[in-house]
């Protein structure tokens, strides 16, 4: 029978891990969809996916996907496929422009992720400064935190995806950005992220990363990908900010 102290000793092991991480944090570099919110929580990314899809099809280039491009369930799939092909290109660029249109009709059907806002608030009162570094448009970032009135815990450090797709997440370009508009050296940095991509940033930057899964799933993709810190809520990390 396993005793009451080997139960609480990983517990307490995993919020010492949250201590050190926090204590360690000038700067929290947050991801946006996911950590923050989920963005198509009421506007369906893979049907945004498909309607790309069928916007290139319509103008005689489907062809430029493969078929398992032109299924996957996820936009940036699609806008990663044509700027391999045509990169730079005006294609790309309207095809960028359509999906940051459909991001920020999703911004009113987005849901909070739990204790996220709370916790950006107290990080910024306890005196972190905080940035977005995200694949996302940065119009679609500002537009749901003024809509949250969170903008001022951020601004003007809201870095996202631009018309140069090869920099998107994993590629660190959007946390060295970050970092240097900061002033901060990145082991004074704290990445929050809840994708291998923001992992694989983190790490190429050389950033401290602390993922975030809404459910057991995702927090096992996350581990798979080798990340070694992993919370399934924000709770413990406002509690402890609150200490």
């Amino acid at each position: 029978m396993t005793s009451e102290t080997e139960q609480t000793e990983p517990v307490a092991a995993e919020t010492e891990r949250l201590r050190e991480l926090i204590a360690s944090a000038r700067v929290v570099l947050w991801d946006f969809d996911g950590p923050i919110c989920r963005l198509f929580a009421g506007h369906s990314a893979e049907r945004v996916a498909r309607e790309l899809v069928e916007w290139l099809a319509a103008g005689g280039l489907g062809g430029l996907l493969t078929v398992a491009e032109r299924e996957h369930p996820d936009p940036h799939v699609v806008l990663r496929a044509v700027n391999r092909r045509h990169p730079r290109s005006d294609l790309v660029a309207e095809l960028e422009e359509r999906l940051t249109k459909e991001e920020l009709r999703a911004v009113p059907t987005a849901m909070p992720t739990a204790y996220a806002d709370p916790l950006i608030r107290t990080w910024t009162a306890v005196g972190a400064r905080l940035a977005v570094a995200t694949n996302n448009s940065p119009r679609t970032v500002r537009t749901y935190l003024a809509d949250r009135d969170l903008i001022s815990c951020f601004a003007p450090h809201i870095y996202g995806r631009t018309q140069n797709l090869h920099l998107l997440k994993p590629d660190p370009h959007c946390l060295n950005r970050a970092l240097n508009a900061m002033g901060a050296a990145p082991s004074a940095a704290l990445m929050i992220g809840d994708s291998a991509t923001d992992f694989f940033a983190a790490q190429k930057a050389g950033v401290p990363f602390l993922g975030y899964a809404r459910n057991t799933r995702k927090a096992g993709l996350l581990r798979e990908a080798g990340v070694g810190d992993v919370v399934e809520s924000f709770r413990p990390l406002l509690s402890l900010l609150r200490r």
